[in-house]
């Protein structure tokens, strides 16, 4: 897969479904990218840092522990209900089913806990490194 399939195009604060990650951790990167393989979601993966500001702006503390996805401007969730959101948005039948199983329960209470699990180390994970590590609450 090419690069120019994760950065932005023309017009993006226009976008309609985009799925923002975090541009700076390999293993985002990744993972992305391999979703955009098999799945071939019509909904558009973009580094949140290549979005404007305008957009992402009020979002920034999400956006540096969890993927968002945005559809007309506004985050419409975020984390494992994101990712099911964009294997959804797949033409292949597969995928989409698989999206809409992540949002059933019970199976999206796991979902959400693997999401966690995986955020929370993934500076551990293949491609992962120190610079993906999520911060530290401060609170």
């Amino acid at each position: 897969m090419d690069d120019t399939a994760m950065s932005p195009t023309a017009g993006t604060t226009e976008l309609h479904s985009v799925l923002a990650f975090d541009g700076d951790c390999g293993f985002c990167q990744a993972a992305v990218r391999q979703m955009q393989f098999r799945a071939r979601p019509r909904t558009k993966a973009v580094a949140w840092q290549t979005l404007p500001p305008e957009l992402t702006q009020a979002h920034l503390e999400r956006l540096d522990r969890e993927v968002l996805l945005f559809d007309g401007g506004q985050v419409r969730c975020g984390g494992a209900p994101a990712l099911a959101g964009f294997l959804s948005s797949s033409p292949s039948r597969r995928y989409r089913l698989i999206g809409r199983c992540l949002r059933l329960p019970p199976i999206s209470l796991a979902a959400h806990a693997i999401y966690r699990t995986v955020a929370m180390n993934r500076h551990r994970m293949p491609g992962g490194t120190a610079a993906c590590a999520l911060p530290r609450n401060t609170s």
